[in-house]
């Protein structure tokens, strides 16, 4: 079973490899062949997705020997976490090919494009199924270099030349924590198999931790939070808008994900260093909240969306950080598709707006209203809690997680009471409400017994822990907060001005782009 299983995965990213590299060397070839075989190996894909999820509900986790020598090589490794994330690039990958046969119809490269889309699945394939830490580290650095050519698709762009050359650098450093971080755990365990690593540092959980334990999660960390365009290394991927939209898609909804695959994936060895983890939940929990309020005062919708990337991306790793392992993959699931919707309609979507009458102005809520709601949502939350018994009342990380939840849930409930309120709006607002709580405990109970197998409870948290939190708490709230009184004191001049300092994201994108000499690398032409 696991042979013939490993044999079919493997010809995934092979088939999607061919095509790539027979449209990319002969980029005059006939576009129609050329979308003909992507999408055969891109729906090849999913259907390959299907079965090794059906498999591994089946036989439960599955690991293929290593095809290599002193334990580093290539080997697959089929759980809840690979299988998921098979099935999430590969849907994802057969929808950008797909949305790809009419946006490029009659540009020149179009068949050079979609090579470019399926060699980038390629990789991301390899990464997401390594059992090796050598295909691993492989399938990280193919990842990000297939990226980079469809990020300067169009070479006579500056600003993509930008925001190419920016990524590159921090997929490089990314690089070289992974690489030193994989060289420190194949000496600590003595061997490559992600199987074995993982195995024996769950069994470490209860015993004496290896010494360099400690040094591989935090380079494991650094690599996640530099992959995933976390603070103050972000900037790149708000500008990364002058690459076609199928681009943006696939990289918003699928490639920036592997930073928090890479967490997820070694969370036993996460947990033996605590450190480690507070880091994850700092950067990601102030990534999260900063991409938060950047993204509400953007007039682009590509440019807000981009910004509400980097902060889900951020939430996802601090889900981590707590050591909602199953939440954070959960998130990877939701977003992916979310943000594949959303880039890819984008264009439709202005163009609709643009023919439908301006909606009515709603007043803001005011404060009153938002405590008012923010109090009804915190009772939804915990009733339905309670009477489902899916919710894990007890765990600080589960209850931190749930009162950014009850935040969300407060906003739109503040709004149907805004302005004039109509019974109707309120009957449909808490119905909506209460459907976003039932189906959050739900997902959150689903996805923790689909992984319960592969990925550690929630570990009892320490007094850093709980302040981490609770400024976790303090941080959404006052956003909450923040965003109410935008609506109602956008008009004032110290607003305006903040406003126009937030959208331009503090300048720290400003700082990075002097200290790493981006714009002058543009301005040579360089990439």
């Amino acid at each position: 079973m696991t042979s013939s299983l490993s044999l079919l995965v493997l010809n995934v990213p092979l088939a999607l490899a061919a095509v790539a590299l027979l449209a990319i060397a002969d980029p005059g070839r006939r576009p129609t062949w050329v979308l003909l075989t992507s999408r055969l190996a891109t729906f090849g894909a999913l259907a390959a997705s299907l079965v090794v999820a059906v498999a591994v509900m089946i036989n439960g986790p599955l690991s293929s020997p290593t095809v290599g020598f002193a334990e580093l090589g290539l080997s697959v490794r089929l759980d809840a976490v690979s299988a998921t994330m098979f099935f999430v690039v590969s849907l994802v990958g057969a929808l950008v090919v797909q949305f790809s046969r009419n946006y490029l119809d009659g540009d020149a490269r179009h068949g050079a494009f979609l090579g470019g889309l399926c060699l980038t699945l390629a990789a991301v394939t390899v990464l997401v199924l390594a059992g090796n830490l050598f295909q691993l580290v492989l399938g990280w650095i193919a990842t990000s270099m297939a990226l980079h050519r469809l990020l300067v698709f169009y070479r006579d762009r500056p600003a993509a030349i930008t925001a190419a050359y920016k990524k590159f650098l921090t997929a490089r450093m990314s690089d070289l924590c992974l690489i030193a971080g994989s060289l420190v755990l194949y000496f600590t365990f003595g061997t490559g198999d992600v199987t074995a690593i993982l195995e024996s540092a769950r069994g470490a959980a209860e015993g004496a931790v290896p010494h360099g334990v400690g040094y591989a999660a935090l380079l494991i960390a650094f690599a996640a939070l530099l992959k995933s365009a976390q603070f103050p290394a972000h900037g790149w991927l708000p500008e990364v808008m002058e690459t076609p939209t199928p681009v943006s898609a696939l990289l918003h909804a699928g490639i920036i994900n592997a930073g928090g695959f890479l967490v997820i994936r070694f969370a036993d060895l996460m947990l033996l260093f605590a450190p480690s983890m507070h880091v994850l939940a700092v950067v990601g929990g102030f990534t999260a909240l900063f991409g938060g309020v950047v993204m509400l005062t953007q007039t682009s919708v590509k440019v807000s969306l981009a910004w509400s990337t980097v902060a889900q991306m951020g939430f996802m790793l601090l889900q981590c950080g707590l050591g909602a392992f199953a939440l954070a993959l959960l998130h990877i699931v939701a977003h992916s598709f979310y943000k594949a919707h959303a880039f890819l309609s984008s264009g439709s979507i202005v163009e609709t707006a643009r023919t439908r009458p301006a909606a009515k102005a709603v007043g803001a809520p005011s404060l009153r209203i938002l405590f008012a709601s923010f109090a009804s949502a915190l009772t939804l939350y915990f009733a339905i809690g309670w009477a489902s018994g899916f919710a894990d009342l007890g765990s600080a990380a589960v209850l931190t997680l749930g009162a950014v939840l009850v935040m969300g849930v407060s906003l739109l409930l503040s709004q149907s009471l805004a302005g004039e309120p109509s019974v109707y709006v309120m009957v449909r607002s808490s119905g909506a409400a209460a459907l976003v709580t039932v189906l959050y405990f739900l997902l959150q109970a689903g996805a923790s017994r689909l992984t319960a197998s592969v990925l550690p409870e929630v570990p009892a948290p320490t007094a850093i822990d709980l302040g981490i939190m609770g400024l976790v708490v303090l941080g959404f709230g006052a956003v909450t907060v923040l965003q109410v009184l935008g609506l109602s004191q956008s008009t004032k001049p110290l607003w305006r001005a903040a406003r126009v300092h937030i959208a331009n994201g503090l300048y720290a994108n400003a700082v990075f782009n002097r200290l790493t000499g981006a714009l002058k690398r543009a301005a040579a032409g360089q990439s």
